[in-house]
């Protein structure tokens, strides 16, 4: 009996200690590794944060560039007709829309879908307008009847996207 608390003697104060120094260094351990995660993270978004504000920039001209006013201005030529116009706007806006695809992995999905809605409701305006008007008409009529329905819109589509992109980006600075 004397044996035992005799090696008790120093295998209790041994124990003690072990067990200090065990949970001092997983404690240690455990804050470099979320001091490492932070670094990580802080390294990433100095990479990214460029890419998201160019993501955006780029979907905002996407934006601009399908909005009515502007789409008309560079795609009517003279002599086209209504289907023709109707045609070329909805190719542009299309081909335009396929070649910001991959901005979409850098923003919201919330503003992704409003851009989406943008797009689809542009579409759906110049096709609207197209099937009140005679196909074989000049392509003023047309370009006349997408202009005056946009411009009686209370909140376009487009600016509602514009703003939630902007608002992305404010997000990204704060």
């Amino acid at each position: 009996m004397k044996d035992i608390l005799e090696i008790s003697k120093y295998i209790l104060p041994s124990l003690v200690v072990f067990a200090t120094a065990y949970l001092l260094i997983k404690q240690f351990l455990k804050h470099e590794q979320r001091k490492i995660k932070h670094q990580l993270l802080l390294k990433n978004q100095k990479q990214t944060t460029p890419i998201r504000l160019q993501a955006c920039e780029r979907l905002i001209i996407f934006l601009e560039r399908i909005h009515p006013e502007s789409l008309i201005v560079r795609e009517n030529t003279s002599g086209l007709t209504n289907l023709q116009l109707q045609q070329k706007l909805i190719l542009a806006i299309r081909t335009e829309y396929e070649h910001n695809l991959a901005q979409q992995l850098y923003v919201t999905d919330e503003s992704w879908m409003l851009l989406k809605n943008a797009k689809d409701s542009t579409i759906r305006l110049i096709n609207t307008e197209a099937a009140q008007t005679a196909t074989e008409d000049s392509s003023i009529v047309l370009c006349k009847a997408i202009i005056e329905t946009h411009m009686q819109l209370q909140k376009p589509a487009i600016a509602t996207a514009i703003s939630a992109l902007k608002n992305e980006i404010q997000q990204i600075w704060s």
